[in-house]
């Protein structure tokens, strides 16, 4: 996901920074797929430190950020070697805690070593001159469909640019397959509806220096408008991440608007639908308009109670900065490359069987350089409680239309975070 160690030692070595350590033990904590896929990268990254043991430790997600966050809060006691942070959530530790974690160009990060990801993904892992966390995956949207529930109801993925074209798409692909729904979106736990169309236009919680409320502007608005346009329309029905991975396997949804670590999902959990799923851009709200947006990813840190920073780093380098490290996570369990140089890696281009012959990750990743930055600020859960609360009242019917919903949501976050509404 995230050239060669070999160059950035010989860097190091002639620099200031320390050269980078060439045995010892270091930790990582982490969750689910994601801890497995780091333990699917420690074999590559022995092939050039054989005397660096790695450990990773499978936490959980929850469980992952509190401990971390309770390491940092009792100056780094039990804290591992290295911590995975959503970027969702990077701005709470740095404004809490910002000696928690190693400034990455202490141990030889440069420019240019920022320069080889994305500005949305290192958009919340760095402040100021300092860098507290190499991108690792990232979330660039993609709508993952059924070939035949679409084929069957005439309907060609590349007729639909704008959501309403996926509006009328849906609507026909209902019509022709009984008891299937277009698409699921979680209206009850989560937005990801509202945070995927928004980041495509542009527009999130929070201004870009993070400084204000900018959730009520024009293309929130516009954005909040068309999801309840599409659930006014019956194309989505509400359902939480197990029930959709239920109605993937059983045959009863037809499309899912997600991050690109979606694929791994379909692939794994619903490995019976081998050929049977395709993927296709995102639409827009316009037919020439932005169809690239970004849904979740994390990062590594390195934590300043590291007894072993320069292995952690050396590790850093090769999970998260060579094409090896990269597509080895991406081809065993599916999470998308932050590192802009995988774009160009021959298994970005092949055609894999289970999406049907489709180069899947050709067209998801093509979308990296086009996602716009958009800050969680350390306030990200506090206005996603409040959006949850408002989206359900909206679609309910409880405002007079999307602009009084978001003045209300934005009024909300004010009032929780003392930022100001721009």
């Amino acid at each position: 996901m995230r050239t060669t160690l070999i160059c950035a030692a010989l860097a190091l070595g002639l620099g200031s920074a320390p050269a980078l350590a060439q045995s010892g033990e270091i930790t990582i904590w982490s969750w689910n797929i994601a801890a497995s896929s780091l333990k699917a990268t420690v074999a590559g990254f022995n092939k050039q430190h054989p005397d660096v043991k790695v450990t990773v430790q499978d936490l959980g997600n929850q469980p992952t950020y509190d401990k971390s966050i309770a390491g940092c809060a009792a100056g780094g006691v039990g804290l591992p070697d290295i911590v995975s942070i959503e970027n969702g959530e990077a701005e709470n530790y740095w404004s809490q805690f910002p000696d928690c974690f190693v400034d990455l160009h202490t141990l030889g990060y440069t420019a240019d070593d920022q320069k080889k990801f994305p500005d949305f993904k290192r958009t919340e892992l760095e402040v100021g001159d300092k860098a507290y966390a190499m991108p690792w995956d990232s979330g660039p949207v993609a709508a993952f469909y059924r070939r035949d529930f679409y084929e069957k109801a005439g309907v060609d993925p590349a007729s639909i640019k704008t959501w309403d074209d996926f509006i009328a798409a849906g609507k026909k692909v209902q019509a022709a397959n009984p008891g299937v729904t277009m698409t699921n979106a979680d209206f009850n736990g989560d937005t990801e509806f509202f945070r995927m169309i928004s980041n495509e236009q542009g527009c999130g919680y929070f201004a870009a220096d993070g400084q204000s409320i900018t959730v009520n502007q024009p293309k929130c608005v516009d954005t909040l408008a068309k999801i309840k346009d599409m659930k006014d329309a019956g194309i989505i029905s509400s359902a939480d991440w197990g029930t959709k991975i239920t109605n993937n396997t059983a045959g009863t949804v037809a499309t899912q608007v997600y991050g690109g670590w979606y694929e791994g999902t379909i692939r794994t959990e619903s490995a019976g639908e081998n050929g049977k799923w395709g993927v296709y851009l995102m639409p827009s709200l316009t037919a020439d308009g932005p169809r690239a947006a970004n849904l979740g990813g994390s990062s590594l840190a390195i934590t300043s109670a590291s007894k072993n920073k320069e292995a952690a780093y050396a590790y850093l380098k090769y999970t998260l900065e060579t094409n090896d490290g990269q597509i080895t996570m991406l081809r065993d369990f599916g999470l998308v490359p932050s590192l802009i140089s995988a774009l160009d890696d021959p298994y970005v281009s092949q055609g894999l069987p289970y999406w049907g012959g489709q180069a899947v990750w050709k067209d998801i990743l093509a979308t990296l350089p086009k996602v716009v930055p958009s800050r969680g600020t350390p306030f990200q859960s506090d206005a996603e409680i409040i959006m949850r609360a408002v989206q359900t009242k909206y679609l309910g019917g409880g405002y007079p239309d999307a602009k009084a919903a978001l003045d209300d949501a934005a009024s909300q976050i004010a009032a929780a975070t003392g930022l100001p509404v721009k």
